[in-house]
């Protein structure tokens, strides 16, 4: 664009001075969240942290991912003239449906098919049934979170005194359980865990059992 010649090296440094960093590219939504609703709701979820922080009620986040064999490293250490290959193709997926808490209180469920509202419905209800004070749970808005199905259950959780806070759409930054997804994925995941699928399996179980003490979160 403006005619001129210089080495990759020197665009780099530059860039650099303009606080530019190499890192991973994330993908993204498609849409983005009424910007009235988003304000109105990530301040109710503020009100919602703020109690949670002073002993009146327990926060939740919830949310499931999946597990398969298509990589997440995106990076090794590797030897000169050595490369690490990882196979990808179809395979299996475990899900894992989970309610954080900033506190790194975790409880997850792994389940080999398909997830939805019933699946959903039921660890809700096994949820609950630990519950010893009123308890809030943040979610998105996805269909199975508002199913007829899942709608149904709503008055009865109330009478647990278990409600539902619904996020704004499109905004998964406000869920902070997605960390714990990026964290299991790209930064606690070991190679050996692509070996096989009973690897990945004990691999994924093992981080859930011991998320709180081994594996921990610092959240702002």
């Amino acid at each position: 664009h403006f005619d001129l010649r210089l080495s990759k090296q020197t665009l780099k440094r530059f860039l650099k001075s303009l606080a530019f960093s190499w890192r991973r590219i994330r993908k993204g939504l498609k849409g983005k969240p009424d910007p009235e609703e988003y304000q109105q709701k990530k301040a109710a979820l503020h009100a919602w942290q703020q109690q949670a922080s002073q002993g009146e009620l327990d926060l939740y986040y919830f949310d499931a991912s999946g597990f398969c064999f298509t990589p997440y490293l995106p990076y090794a250490w590797q030897e000169k003239g050595e490369t690490i290959t990882l196979e990808s193709g179809p395979s299996k997926r475990l899900n894992v449906l989970g309610f954080l808490s900033k506190n790194n209180a975790l409880q997850a469920y792994t389940r080999l098919g398909s997830v939805d509202s019933d699946v959903v419905v039921r660890c809700i209800n096994d949820f609950c049934k630990d519950i010893d004070k009123k308890t809030v749970v943040v979610m998105d808005n996805s269909p199975m979170h508002t199913s007829e199905t899942f709608q149904e259950n709503i008055p009865l959780w109330k009478e647990k005194e278990f409600d539902i806070f619904y996020l704004p759409k499109y905004s998964p930054e406000l869920n902070i359980i997605e960390m714990l997804w990026r964290f299991i994925k790209y930064e606690w995941i070991e190679l050996d865990a692509y070996k096989s699928w009973t690897h990945l399996v004990h691999y994924v179980e093992n981080v859930l059992q011991n998320f709180g003490e081994k594996y921990k979160i610092i959240f702002v």
